[in-house]
């Protein structure tokens, strides 16, 4: 018998484990002291909360926090601009990865570029960059690449072997984020409430779980790293109440079948060959985050998109829309039915932020599970 996907899965969707599991969460919270406030910093954590009902599982002391884990949905709009303005020139093919050619810039988005003839394709693989610079050698090709530590690899390994094949047309907008800068952003924020973390899981298992053992330390806050089934949230929240419970404050994994606290170390190697850490990134919501982004190193700045074509590029920085509040959103100060046209003026078919763009923006994941429309 041959192994299907849906083993790979299906122990970790089990009903009653899933309600077992929230008995035992019921059990250990009637002894918090405080309420528990966690904030789940990947939107796919979000939508697993949301899909599976979750929240409707866990006592009233448990709230869930949405958080800035969204690549797409911190993406300031005059990036967004950026790639838009670099589609526009002429023998130009751009390229991204999913949910980026609908997010909205300041008059206009990607898809609504493409369909007045720009040439913007969205990519499955990054590796794909290659196939299609090799393809046509007589247009600029521009990756515009997103990310955090998660994709931040794939992106890597396509700059190198774009210099060990020489191409000359293969260019690269690095818009890759780092997880732990803007968490330590929202913890100063005096209107922050949180006092547990859910860490990402896929994050971890490139950067390894050490990039948080200074958040845990600085504000005395469990972080559990969790996989992105419904068991592994509900394993994961039932360990930060233990250890509310026994006053810990440290950084743990239950995804343990993909993260180790060193992680994957040729990934890293591969990343630091290719970027360095930016002075500030602009994050839609957040505001200017010092070292919270990469860029290319020098020795390849003959790929860099900024660099090559910076006569086309404005960093002016450009507000969202006035009725739109996924930055207070990302930084976990509202939830997306505080938003007065969310479910109305604002819907996945037609966004006004990018928080209801993307399949991991979390007014995306309450208009599709929350039963609010």
């Amino acid at each position: 018998m041959s192994l299907q996907l849906k083993d790979l899965y299906d122990g970790f969707r089990d009903g009653s484990t899933i309600k077992a599991l929230a008995r035992t969460i019921k059990e250990e919270s009637e002894k918090l002291s405080d309420p528990l406030r966690i904030m789940e910093v990947c939107g796919g954590h979000t939508h697993t909360i949301m899909k599976y009902g979750l929240k409707q599982l866990l006592p009233p002391s448990i709230e869930f926090i949405h958080g800035p884990g969204c690549p797409v949905c911190i993406m300031p709009k005059e990036r967004i601009d950026h790639a838009i303005s670099l589609a526009r020139m002429k023998d130009t093919i751009l390229l991204t990865l999913g949910d980026m050619i609908r997010v909205p810039g300041s008059s206009s988005s990607l898809v609504q570029e493409r369909s007045r003839g720009c040439d913007i394709r969205p990519l499955y693989s990054p590796m794909d960059a290659l196939k299609i610079a090799r393809e046509n050698p007589t247009k600029k090709v521009i990756f515009f690449a997103i990310g955090f530590e998660t994709t931040t690899p794939m992106s890597a390994a396509v700059i190198l072997q774009a210099d060990h094949e020489g191409l000359q047309n293969l260019f690269f907008h690095i818009n890759h984020v780092l997880v732990p800068q803007p968490v330590h952003a929202i913890m100063n924020d005096p209107q922050n409430r949180i006092n547990a973390f859910i860490g990402p899981s896929h994050v971890s298992v490139i950067s390894g779980s050490k990039i948080y053992d200074s958040i845990a330390e600085a504000y005395g806050t469990p972080i559990v790293v969790s996989g992105f089934e419904p068991v592994d949230v509900m394993e994961g929240i039932l360990k930060i109440v233990v250890q509310k419970n026994e006053n810990r404050s440290e950084v743990e994994v239950q995804y343990s079948r993909a993260v180790t606290h060193e992680g994957n170390l040729k990934a890293q190697k591969m990343i630091d060959q290719t970027m360095r850490v930016r002075d500030t990134f602009r994050w839609r919501g957040l505001g200017d985050i010092a070292d919270s982004a990469l860029k290319l190193r020098d020795e390849f700045s003959h790929f860099d998109a900024e660099n090559v074509f910076a006569e086309f590029l404005s960093y002016e920085p450009i507000d969202d829309h006035k009725l739109c509040i996924c930055g207070s959103i990302l930084r976990g100060i509202a939830k997306p039915n505080d938003c007065t046209v969310f479910g109305t003026a604002c819907t996945p078919n037609s966004p006004l932020g990018s928080c209801m763009v993307s399949s991991e923006g979390s007014c995306n994941a309450y208009y599709r599970f929350g039963g609010t429309h």
